[in-house]
């Protein structure tokens, strides 16, 4: 969860000097502390703490120059902005970043211009979302920058990434859930992992660290971890009695094939694994976007809908219900059309021509 420390391996401390940087440490006992270099959880910054742990000296990775690319993204991983990030957010900026370096290393970062940015968006054209993170993650990097005074401008500014027309995760149909529901019984862990995400519209994230605890009276109270957002929703029959018949651990119902709470990654390519074993097309972040599908269908409104799935404002819950409604205003417009249509006539009808 975010709101716990991040297991560190042993002997590691952690300082942040009065500029906001963040330096590590390795000290064991009363020996002389040692300074590890790079980013935390790096190659370097591992091999050197490989190399404090047995006493051999580190071999020390080429510094990189000042001014260059690679010493502006060096500064802004070190840097306590870059530390308040989530470890799933750090791990995406740094695939994004380091991308960036593969080539531009050397650049000189003050030099570079909002054209050598659209550049870099034309290249990644092929893949619209990796642009969009490319430009995110350079955007950031060059505020870094402005922040500390060593740029005037930021090279990102008023560039805007091609938007990306997708309806994103798979959304399950009921068809779907039965098959899934059909290959994994209740009491299984599959079977729970579906239900707890579906009746509760958790992101899967929140669903592994969900447990007994979060429970009282059949209503779950459990504070999102994307957002911090207190979410409070009943345990629906459906979900109560899935949970009995499970299986579960003291402080999670989620347990993962050693008997131990999920880490979010590890979970999501499991319950993808169980989803293609019942032949379904959906993943975990589909079924939220169902449970909220059918919420809206059922006349929810964007308040109630937000406070189920803990989004920080109505806006995400506006999608569903606007869609929802105008399904129910074109029915009401059919029937309009022709009010002499019985009602549910010409639905599993067959063409007569």
């Amino acid at each position: 969860m975010r709101g716990m420390p991040r297991p560190r391996k042993p002997y590691i401390q952690k300082e942040t000097t009065r500029h906001g940087k963040v330096v590590w440490y390795f000290r064991r006992g009363k020996e002389a502390r040692i300074r590890l270099p790079g980013a935390f959880g790096s190659v370097e910054f591992n091999k050197a703490y490989e190399a404090a742990l047995t006493g051999m000296p580190a071999q020390q990775a080429a510094k990189a120059t000042k001014g260059t690319l690679r010493w502006l993204v060096d500064q802004y991983y070190q840097s306590a902005r870059f530390d308040k990030y989530r470890p799933n957010t750090q791990r995406n900026q740094r695939l994004a970043l380091e991308g960036v370096c593969e080539n531009g290393k050397d650049l000189l970062y003050r030099q570079i211009t909002p054209a050598d940015i659209k550049r870099g968006l034309v290249r990644r054209e092929k893949t619209p979302r990796m642009a969009e993170i490319y430009l995110v993650v350079m955007r950031n990097l060059f505020e870094f920058a402005m922040d500390n005074e060593w740029v005037s401008k930021n090279p990102t500014d008023n560039i805007k990434a091609k938007s990306v027309k997708t309806d994103g995760y798979h959304v399950w149909t009921v068809e779907e859930v039965a098959r899934y529901q059909g290959r994994h019984a209740i009491g299984t862990q599959a079977r729970l992992a579906l239900d707890i995400m579906l009746y509760t519209g958790l992101r899967r994230s929140d669903a592994i660290t969900l447990g007994p605890q979060h429970v009282k009276d059949g209503v779950i109270t459990i504070r999102a971890q994307k957002n911090k957002a207190e979410i409070v929703v009943p345990v629906l029959p459906p979900l109560a009695e899935s949970i009995a018949a499970t299986k579960t651990g003291d402080m999670v119902f989620l347990l993962n094939t050693k008997g131990a709470p999920w880490k979010n990654i590890s979970f999501g390519y499991w319950f993808a694994a169980r989803c293609d074993e019942a032949k379904v097309p959906g993943r975990a972040h589909g079924l939220r976007k169902a449970g909220a599908t059918i919420a809206a269908n059922n006349g929810a409104t964007p308040y109630e809908l937000t406070a189920m799935f803990g989004w920080s404002s109505t806006k995400m819950a506006e999608i569903y219900t606007k869609k929802a409604d105008r399904t129910r205003l074109a029915e009401r417009a059919a029937n309009k059309l022709y009010p002499h249509q019985p009602k549910g006539a010409g639905k599993g009808t067959k063409n007569q021509t």
